[in-house]
């Protein structure tokens, strides 16, 4: 029962900014909900394999931590994050070309918040951001409600043409390898491209790469900010190669925009967890990602490959799909005009739940137009099913899409 006397919705005395207006739900965390029903497999969330989470490593990490220096890592820290922790970072990142000392490194509470910490500082109302057509859904949350114009960059298989990127858009937020939704990878030569258009235009990119240790077939190209250091902000995270509930990402910087990112950090939370940071710098220290990844690898390449599988068996002639070199994503195409969002409904009824496409693409996109790709595309994920739920939801799902065609030829 409510309070008595307690006040309506328009008796509210509370006056929320304008921006709240556009602050929505996340489509993915509702469809999430869904899934804890009873009998559902869900194809939609894009979680990794809690199989998969190397629980004895960091219980002892955080043995080890909380037995040498606990005092220290149950206290404040630095906003700039753990500096061993960054030395690593550092260090990987100039593995791959990126030539970063870890005075560039700021870490954030996952990469989401490297998102909202970009938004808060570029951003002004009115102003133009340019995203990929589709575009990773939680970026669009974080940069929403400070009130950009929204760009998508015209494209074509390969990625975003570089002769699309503006210098007057604040920046152009691309996800180069495995990207969320369409599992798109940015070759090479369209890297380099790109990073000579960014300098020659005085063009700026986010560039966001959560998935790029997750590779099956070959190992992704180096990042856009190894050729242009000086126009590209660099996003990573350890959530998907380690674990989430650590809640570790960060955030690479020219030395131009570093001060103010630290201090939207600070006015944010102070400081990321010292105590998980200490826990993942202490659990990598050991090695672990060298041996933990192969396996990550692979467990998740035969989930891919069953969900191709599947849909060869199933789906041949009625939709369309690219095959991912790694990530945790395929993105499918309906050949018929079905709308992904009623279909969503009947699927989960049958049993399967996923993610309708029409999210991950802003009102500028001419797919946006009603029937076009975006009504018609779906985000299927591979990576927490067995192959054999893969196969069942496949199946049940292609069962939905063909009974829909058939009460429309009726």
């Amino acid at each position: 029962m409510s309070a008595p006397n307690s006040p309506s919705p328009s008796d509210s005395p509370f006056r929320l900014a304008r921006r709240c207006e556009r602050m929505n739900p996340s489509v993915l965390r509702e469809i999430l909900k869904v899934t804890e029903r009873q009998g559902i497999i869900s194809l939609a969330g894009g979680l990794p394999s809690p199989d998969l989470f190397p629980v004895d490593a960091i219980r002892e990490a955080a043995r080890q931590v909380l037995a040498d220096a606990p005092r220290e890592a149950l206290q404040y820290g630095p906003s700039e994050g753990y500096r061993p922790l960054r030395e690593w970072i550092a260090s990987r990142l100039s593995a791959d070309g990126m030539q970063v000392d870890a005075d560039a490194v700021l870490i954030t509470s996952g990469s989401q918040q490297g998102l909202d910490l970009v938004a808060k500082v570029m951003i002004d109302a009115g102003s133009a951001v340019q995203v990929e057509s589709p575009t990773y859904l939680g970026a669009l949350q974080a940069f929403t409600p400070f009130e950009p114009v929204y760009q998508a960059l015209r494209s074509d298989a390969e990625g975003p043409d570089p002769e699309a990127l503006s210098a007057s858009a604040r920046f152009a937020y691309l996800v180069p390898s495995f990207q969320n939704p369409a599992g798109r990878m940015i070759p090479a030569a369209r890297r380099e491209a790109i990073a000579r258009a960014a300098v020659a235009k005085g063009a700026v990119i986010v560039e966001d790469n959560p998935y790029g240790e997750l590779w099956y077939d070959s190992a992704p190209p180096r990042p856009i900010a190894a050729s242009a250091p000086t126009h590209t902000i660099y996003l990573g995270s350890l959530s998907k190669v380690l674990s989430p509930g650590l809640r570790l990402g960060y955030i690479v910087a020219p030395p131009a925009i570093r001060p103010k990112l630290l201090q939207a950090k600070q006015a944010a939370d102070l400081h990321t967890s010292g105590l998980s940071q200490r826990i993942a710098a202490s659990a990598i220290a050991t090695g672990l990602l060298d041996a933990h990844l192969p396996r990550v690898r692979s467990h998740y390449r035969t989930r891919r490959d069953a969900m191709v599988q599947a849909l060869e068996r199933h789906f041949a002639g009625m939709a369309d799909w690219a095959v991912p070199g790694g990530g945790m994503f395929l993105w499918m195409t309906l050949r018929d005009p079905v709308d992904a969002v009623a279909l969503l409904n009947e699927a989960v009824e049958a049993g399967v739940a996923f993610v309708p496409g029409r999210a991950f693409f802003v009102d500028d996109d001419p797919a946006s137009v009603a029937g076009g790709i975006a009504d018609r595309s779906i985000r299927l994920s591979f990576v927490t099913a067995t192959p054999e739920q893969i196969d069942k939801a496949v199946a049940t799902l292609a069962d939905v899409v063909s009974r829909r065609r058939d009460r429309r030829a009726a």
